[in-house]
């Protein structure tokens, strides 16, 4: 499915394990409670996409445009997030453990209470970030900072 256009598709509790969608237009897509757990969706454009929910652990969203969309409480434990596209996406309650989200765009994204203990933020952008209550131990930042 590689270069799929899925734009506004409600593929809501799909099971997409493994699936390979990079490049794919996901624009809008509804994707809550999926499973896209080891994912290819590198450069896909998941703008405005709903992932409450979601699966995400292990995908490859290196790339990927992710500009404003709802990823409420989902899971991307070790997910490749690398030069991915976050501006003021909710990631409020995600599970972040150990991703890699190096030189990401995060300006303006809601990272409230969500879990980045062990991620890797090494040259993201985390302008107007929110990052209220967030886990954050073992994680290291732009400037070189690893949090205790």
């Amino acid at each position: 499915m590689n270069r799929a256009n899925l734009n506004r598709v409600d593929l809501s509790g799909a099971n997409l394990a493994g699936v390979n969608l990079s490049w794919a237009n996901l624009t809008g897509t509804n994707m809550n409670q999926a499973d896209l757990s080891g994912a290819n969706l590198q450069r896909a454009n998941m703008r405005a996409a709903r992932l409450r929910r979601a699966n995400l652990s292990g995908a490859n969203l290196s790339g990927a445009s992710l500009t404003r969309a709802g990823l409420k409480r989902a899971n991307l434990t070790g997910a490749n997030l690398s030069g991915a596209k976050l501006r003021k996406a909710n990631l409020s309650q995600a599970n972040l453990e150990r991703a890699d989200l190096t030189w990401a765009d995060l300006i303006g994204a809601d990272f409230s209470k969500a879990n980045l203990r062990g991620a890797n933020l090494g040259g993201a952008d985390l302008d107007r970030a929110v990052l209220t209550d967030a886990k954050l131990a073992g994680a290291s930042f732009p400037d070189g900072r690893i949090m205790p």
